[in-house]
């Protein structure tokens, strides 16, 4: 039975379990469950805290795990843990921050203090770029850091920044880290059921960006029309009833829907319609 790690609470592990719901598993319905064991795709899922699921993993203790490339990363146990699938989802970035107007560049922050929740993603970063400042490590509301004295700057992770201005803060210099749910496992293991999670939640993510378009066309045109809608191999090319024309059928990307169908109503193309795609195998 696979073993899989999720977060327990917070906005990435509504992402993981939504996903994994997607992608035809079981998920708890009540918060306070630690365990969910789905038995007919003989997967078992513990939610643990998000920073301990790498810790987890890289000791051989689960399988696999869902969390944030910037809580792998600062557990410091990369070298026993391989970054799977990147999920595309629970995007943020990790950052620096000071008050308005005190910094324009991370090499300014030499000789200052800089109050974290990632001291170590943050130290690796600091050393590699020749910066020598003092860490303050800290568990949360590192935003008030700065005002009560405790630290000169800041480093976090940062999704739209409301918190940051609300606190008076600003963000400078370039990103530490780009982070993103990610699906890890074991460095050097390939554990029975995994080759199959990942197919499922590469479908996910496949569902999610594309749609199935279909249109009517006529035969002297599809050269045209099927440039428009090249499908991930090849379109699927019907004749009609009316031997002038045939139906295609072709995936496209869902944020180009709109111009596609334009384009192709402007070369003659008719009956133009999007099916969202719940699920699929690439």
């Amino acid at each position: 039975m696979l073993r899989v790690a999720l977060p327990n609470k917070g906005a990435l592990s509504e992402i993981a379990s939504t996903m994994l719901l997607e992608a035809g598993y079981v998920q708890r319905r009540d918060n306070r469950e630690l365990v969910m064991v789905d038995p007919d795709n003989d997967v078992e899922f513990f939610y643990l805290r998000p920073r301990d699921i790498a810790v987890y993993v890289g000791g051989g203790i689960l399988d696999v795990g869902i969390t944030g490339r910037d809580l792998y990363l600062d557990a410091e146990v990369d070298d026993h843990v391989d970054e799977v699938l990147p999920l595309g989802i629970g995007n943020a970035s990790f950052r620096f921050a000071g008050p308005a107007g005190s910094f324009t560049h991370q090499n300014e922050l030499n000789g200052k203090r800089i109050a974290t929740s990632y001291d170590a993603l943050l130290r690796a970063y600091l050393k590699t770029n020749n910066i020598v400042a003092d860490v303050v490590r800290l568990d949360g509301a590192v935003e008030s850091s700065v005002r009560l004295g405790v630290a000169d700057a800041i480093a976090d992770v940062v999704e739209t920044g409301n918190t940051l201005k609300a606190a008076g803060m600003e963000i400078f210099g370039d990103p530490i880290l780009k982070s993103e749910a990610v699906l890890i496992g074991r460095a050097g293991t390939n554990p029975a059921g995994l080759e199959v999670l990942k197919r499922r939640l590469m479908g996910v993510l496949v569902a999610r960006r594309y749609v199935m378009l279909d249109y009517d066309v006529r035969r002297d045109l599809v050269d045209e029309a099927t440039r428009l809608t090249p499908g991930l191999e090849s379109p699927t090319v019907s004749p009609l009833q009316d031997s002038d024309w045939v139906a295609v059928r072709s995936m496209v990307k869902k944020n180009q829907t709109n111009n596609i169908m334009d384009e192709l109503y402007n070369i003659g193309a008719r009956a133009i319609l999007v099916t969202n795609i719940h699920a699929c195998r690439i």
